[in-house]
């Protein structure tokens, strides 16, 4: 997003990132466990703020509900995983109706390819790394919103980065349940990549929104 877009929008945007980084920077300090929660779902909770003060459209209430169920989803995966889980899954229900409704007008056979590659090679990888049927289900609903996201008429560089960003997240922490990857790596990474894969994705959908609206 431009610089000045950003400045623009702060009370949202700034405060779901500001938010965003002091989760990650305290993930390891003595601050409260409450506190941290707070931060964590905060800063996606703001995103779907933002979506409701951007557009008044049906699809931007949609993106909204999917950014308010995945913080949620977050406050749940530090009190009970399986909690936290259902709501991640619901989140992408929600987003695959929404991308399902904005299909692209036109796919090339790459486009396509892309698509079947994800909703085959996610379930895999997830079972390869964590050897749970659970996760399995979970990583068939992941694959089918980052798939729907790619073929969707919203921008691959954003919406469809977004998605995949939110897929390399859950596989690290599959890769952790499985013991292939040690927290000490994965802590570094799942945060940043989760987050700014919402962030793309809420703010690339807003985006053509808007530009439905002015055009």
């Amino acid at each position: 997003m431009p610089k000045r877009a950003l400045i623009e929008h702060r009370p949202f945007l700034l405060a779901g990132i500001a938010m965003a980084i002091a989760f990650w920077l305290a993930s390891d300090s003595a601050l409260g466990g409450l506190f941290q929660i707070a931060l964590k779902g905060g800063s996606v909770a703001a995103l779907a703020a933002y979506a409701i003060a951007r557009s008044r459209a049906r699809d931007a209430r949609m993106i909204a509900a999917v950014m308010a169920i995945g913080a949620a989803g977050d406050v749940g995966m530090e009190l009970n995983v399986v909690a936290g889980g259902g709501l991640f899954l619901l989140s992408h229900l929600v987003a695959i109706a929404l991308y399902l409704g904005n299909r692209r007008a036109r796919t090339t056979g790459s486009q396509i390819g892309a698509s079947l590659a994800l909703l085959v090679g996610v379930p895999l990888a997830a079972w390869l790394l964590a050897r749970d049927p659970m996760a399995v289900v979970y990583a068939v609903a992941l694959a089918a919103m980052a798939a729907t996201a790619w073929l969707s008429r919203f921008s691959r560089y954003n919406v469809g980065v977004g998605a995949l960003l939110f897929v390399a997240s859950d596989l690290l922490i599959f890769a952790r349940l499985g013991g292939v990857l040690g927290e000490n790596v994965t802590e570094w990474f799942v945060w940043p990549l989760y987050y700014a894969g919402q962030f793309l994705i809420c703010t690339g959908v807003i985006r053509t929104l808007r530009r439905d609206h002015t055009a």
